[in-house]
């Protein structure tokens, strides 16, 4: 039996399954380290990793799947990697790093970013780049050139975290067009590599790797690449995406109209587009999905994230006298739509981009102490979040989306019967549930250098169809419970 690798590179762990080849099924997956990877943040706001961690990680988790599955070297055919967005790694002529990389999360390029969104105004951002530069890896680039000179005279290329790891493997340098996108590095409407922001920051176009497609031979395992990682030399990568655009394509989202949703800690929405059209630069992401190829016909992956998710739900686990999550839906179900008038706001995880980065908390309004109990706030606390996935949806409507589905992880949000069910209803779409990971469609998608999306989605529905909420036929207490809720949001919104 022979078997594709796929990697996901996170920021708490690193994620390796095995796949077969000829089927897609999953074969095992392994987390590594068993407790969270840690983050240095020499200042507040701040948030660095070692690259070489994650590589110590990766071949520690390919190992074990080795000797848990026995499986051989040779009878991995192919390799695929996840990796966490907008990192920004930097190497020296010998391929040493120079620095920490500076993750996602780091917030020190906000001002940056900020600023080159003014100067260089909004409308060619919005229509080249089709993002503000933001906290993006570009204006990270440009934050070490300001402030750390000798590093940065020093480096021979920048790379994404994805990229780094497919070095380690290859000795190769490269990147593809939608890694390029997610730092803001490319521009849509020359199709090619942004170099008006280039130029405005002052950076040498050098620094840029190679580009490759993202489906196809991107480079091979060398020997050193054996050595220490345990596959065989000459092992292709043959895909590379970020968590985002490859969580989409695990629940086999390509096509205009499609959307991936996503419930864990923080919610992230996602859908695909043939638009370059851009009116919400400021609150929703925009770059290059997987499937995008120049000159060819545009597939943009929109991304709005909601950070307060999950994470509202974990605190009232945490919080209240209850055992875990079931528990809690059950109470919630006890009580009927719109939680007796409760009203949660579940903001409490920091600035919320798609309140245009205000950070309002969370709120619990209209709660009455002699009629109102945990229950209520169970079903408050799921609706609430709910109703917040479907504002970020009338976002993504407003900026042009029309979407004809969404398909989602089987993970704690999207098991709730409440949660889905209010979501479905209120955006009148099917909710598709699957039970994947990004690992697993990173493994997977090294089947698509021969570009059959027929025969993928296909393995998608055999291997991890879990069932699909559909929107109930009587809409008005779900709608009436949404309008209250945003009302009561569109109040503190207006005080902040």
């Amino acid at each position: 039996m022979n078997y594709n690798l796929g990697l996901d590179i996170g920021s708490s762990s690193i994620k390796a399954a095995l796949v077969e080849v000829e089927s897609g099924k999953s074969i095992g997956v392994v987390q590594e380290p068993e407790k969270e990877m840690g983050m240095f943040a020499q200042k507040n706001g701040w948030a660095e990793q070692n690259p070489d961690e994650w590589w110590f990680h990766i071949c520690n988790a390919i190992k074990r799947l080795k000797k848990q599955h026995n499986i051989s070297r040779t009878q991995i055919k192919g390799i695929g990697i996840s990796y966490q967005m907008h990192g920004l790694v930097l190497i020296d002529k010998a391929g040493n790093p120079l620095r920490q990389s500076i993750i996602w999360c780091d917030s020190r390029a906000v001002e940056i970013g900020n600023k080159a969104f003014n100067e260089i105004g909004s409308d060619k951002c919005s229509s080249q780049l089709l993002n503000s530069p933001a906290n993006f890896t570009a204006s990270k680039l440009k934050w070490v050139k300001d402030n750390e000179p000798d590093i940065y005279k020093r480096i021979y290329k920048f790379m994404l975290p994805g990229d780094y790891i497919a070095y380690k493997f290859s000795n190769t340098i490269n990147t593809t067009i939608s890694g390029l996108s997610e730092g803001i590095f490319w521009d849509f409407k020359n199709d090619s590599i942004a170099d008006f922001l280039i130029d405005y920051y002052g950076v040498d176009k050098a620094l840029v790797p190679d580009i490759v497609e993202t489906f196809g031979i991107q480079s091979v395992v060398d020997e050193k690449g054996e050595t220490e990682s345990g596959l065989e030399a000459g092992t292709p990568i043959y895909y590379r995406a970020g968590d985002q655009p490859n969580n989409a394509l695990s629940l086999n989202v390509f096509y205009p109209g499609e959307v991936a949703a996503t419930g864990g800690t923080s919610g992230v929405v996602y859908a695909v587009t043939n638009s370059l059209s851009v009116k919400e630069s400021a609150r929703v992401n925009n770059f290059a999905h997987v499937n995008y190829k120049k000159d060819g016909e545009a597939r943009i992956g929109k991304l709005l994230c909601v950070n307060g998710a999950g994470i509202q739900y974990r605190w009232l686990l945490n919080n209240l006298s209850v055992s875990s999550y079931e528990e809690m839906n059950n109470l919630a179900s006890e009580i009927s739509i719109g939680s007796d008038g409760v009203c949660l706001i579940p903001f409490g995880n920091g600035a919320e981009r798609m309140l245009n980065n205000k950070d309002i908390g969370t709120r619990i309004v209209n709660m009455n102490l002699n009629n109102h109990h945990k229950s209520h706030l169970c079903r408050a606390a799921l609706e609430g979040i709910a109703f917040s996935f479907v504002y970020g949806m009338e976002i993504m409507i407003s900026d042009g989306i029309e979407p004809s589905v969404i398909r989602a992880g089987n993970d704690n949000l999207f098991r709730s019967e409440i949660f889905s069910n209010t979501v479905a209803t209120l955006i009148t779409q099917d909710i598709e549930i699957y039970n994947t990971t990004g690992a697993i469609g990173a493994a997977r998608a090294v089947n698509l250098h021969n570009d059959d999306f027929e025969a993928f989605g296909k393995v998608i529905m055999d291997n991890d169809y879990v069932m699909t909420f559909t929107p109930l036929k009587d809409k008005t207490p779900y709608q009436e419970a949404y309008n209250n809720w945003k009302k009561e949001l569109e109040l503190i919104l207006n005080k902040v």
